[in-house]
């Protein structure tokens, strides 16, 4: 698990790595990943300029951590299910002279702003937090290692949604807005009117020209403030309200995904394929024509 995150070093009191005794992040969009481990005699966790958000919730009892993220350094004994949160892009570090039991969330810092987005808490940051407590949050992540050890027994759209809870209480509870200048973003009411405009039209083909139009910026601005306001393309936000309205339909059961692919701009073929495996937050392709290529093999 830790081999897909360099930047995260990780060793129990052997020098060895902890064992992990669940590690999840089923297909999909949730921008999520979880992981249960066990540190043995020791815990030592060190990042530097983490990609990720990294929030860690732990149960080791009564042991003593030394903590430090960025400049901020605690010495404590925190009771079993306090959190730490390291948001992407600082340096942290972890120590405990003793075993340590901790759930280990991983999330993508584009999820995060898309989400921030859609809960109208455009370029919020997330809050680095040495230590604190949030029931909530930890009776997700508790959900998600749950359907993970049992090979989600309730399918990857419940996984979606549930990690999708987790970031919009992060968002909620544990960021705050971006102080000082904010030219160069998208305002609220901008995002509000292009997402209108998407949604409107989700069966057709959607252009950045258009979109553009909308917010009255060249394609070119347009596509670089967009990015920089929502964490992802304007192609991948489109394909992001796409798959929200197919999920929505396919939960609601009154269409068929013939229907539910024609109605959300997406080809049949590349709909049962992609419907559950594209994230808003892969800054792949961003092309003038947002709608699905795949469709034109209609």
């Amino acid at each position: 698990m830790f081999k897909e995150i360099p930047e995260l070093y990780v060793t129990q009191q052997d020098g060895s790595l902890p064992t992990t005794v669940v590690a999840g992040g089923a297909p999909g969009e949730s921008g999520i990943s979880i992981f249960c481990t066990r540190f043995e005699g020791a815990m030592h966790l060190n990042a530097t300029s983490l990609r990720h958000h990294i929030i860690c919730f732990q149960f080791s009892g009564e042991s003593r951590f030394e903590c430090r993220i960025a400049d901020q350094r605690l010495s404590h004994r925190p009771s079993a299910g306090s959190l730490a949160i390291c948001p992407a892009g600082a340096d942290c570090a972890a120590d405990s002279d003793r075993s340590v039991d901790a759930i280990l969330v991983i999330v993508d810092p584009g999820r995060f702003s898309l989400t921030a987005a859609e809960n109208s808490a455009l370029s919020a940051e997330l809050i680095a937090r040495l230590s604190g407590y949030d029931q909530a949050l930890l009776k997700l992540a508790r959900k998600l290692v749950s359907e993970s050890t049992s090979g989600y027994p309730n399918g990857p759209l419940f996984w979606n949604e549930a990690a999708g809870r987790f970031i919009s209480d992060l968002v909620d509870h544990h960021s705050s807005a971006v102080e000082g200048d904010v030219r160069g973003r998208l305002g609220k009411e901008a995002l509000k009117g292009l997402k209108d405009y998407i949604v409107a039209h989700l069966d057709e083909s959607i252009e950045v020209a258009a979109l553009a139009k909308i917010a009255g910026r060249s394609p070119f601005h347009f596509t670089r403030v967009f990015a920089k306001s929502v964490g992802t393309t304007p192609h991948r936000y489109v394909v992001h309200l796409r798959l929200q309205r197919a999920i929505a339909l396919v939960r609601d059961g009154q269409s068929g995904l013939a229907e539910i692919a024609a109605s959300t701009g997406f080809g049949f073929g590349a709909f049962t394929a992609f419907r559950l495996r594209s994230s808003p937050t892969d800054q792949g392709q961003d092309s003038r024509n947002l709608h699905d290529a795949s469709r034109s093999s209609h």
